[in-house]
């Protein structure tokens, strides 16, 4: 296999609200970022796996704001995978879609005045979804897993992995409960980003 430019810097099995789960940390090789790997059952060679590429939500996560959906997400992920005992998480470190934790809470204090979320990076300079998915593509070929089942609602995902050379058998949605505080940027990643969260509005 060609050089991927990462490496595993640590693992180690902790215990979870969801089950014990191995816990590795990935770096780049040139130190620039890491990426954390929350998984159980054997990994490598492994296809067609259940897999959930998640992004950093400090907020969410942290905080337990009812304003995104990460931490529901993140948590039934990890109860899919305690279920099954086979699966992983990869955790990537870029708050906001790629934009930051500062300029998130920029973005959500236009938020409150009115924005959607799209309408808010925009106001800022910002685009979209500045996220990256090759790290986690790298973590993927590094275990020589090139065929999964992405958990993700979010199509422009699975198109990144496959330009990295990971074949995406099929998507498994993950759904998150409406209240007064996400509606709107639920409604927004439906409507205006194409995310298949159809089944929220119906």
């Amino acid at each position: 296999m060609k050089d991927l430019g990462i490496y595993l810097y640590a693992s180690a099995t902790v215990p979870l609200a969801q089950g014990h789960f191995e816990i590795s940390v990935y770096r780049t090789a040139d130190e620039s970022s890491e990426a954390v790997v929350i998984s159980q059952g054997v990994l490598v060679n492994a296809r067609g796996m259940f897999v959930r590429i998640h992004s950093e939500c400090f907020t969410g996560e942290a905080l337990a704001s009812q304003k995104c959906d990460c931490r529901f997400q993140l948590e039934e992920a990890l109860k899919h995978i305690a279920l099954q005992q086979q699966g992983m998480v990869i955790y990537l470190r870029q708050e906001g879609r790629g934009i930051g934790l500062g300029d998130k809470i920029r973005a959500y204090h236009l938020q409150n005045k009115g924005l959607d979320t799209i309408e808010a990076n925009n106001a800022l300079g910002l685009g979209n979804d500045l996220r990256s998915f090759a790290l986690a593509a790298k973590i993927l070929l590094h275990l020589h897993i090139d065929e999964i089942q992405l958990n993700s609602n979010n199509a422009e995902k699975r198109a990144a992995l496959e330009e990295e050379g990971i074949v995406v058998r099929g998507m498994i949605p993950s759904h998150a409960p409406l209240n007064e505080f996400n509606q709107r940027y639920l409604e927004t990643k439906y409507r205006k980003m194409g995310h298949l969260l159809g089944a929220l509005f119906s």
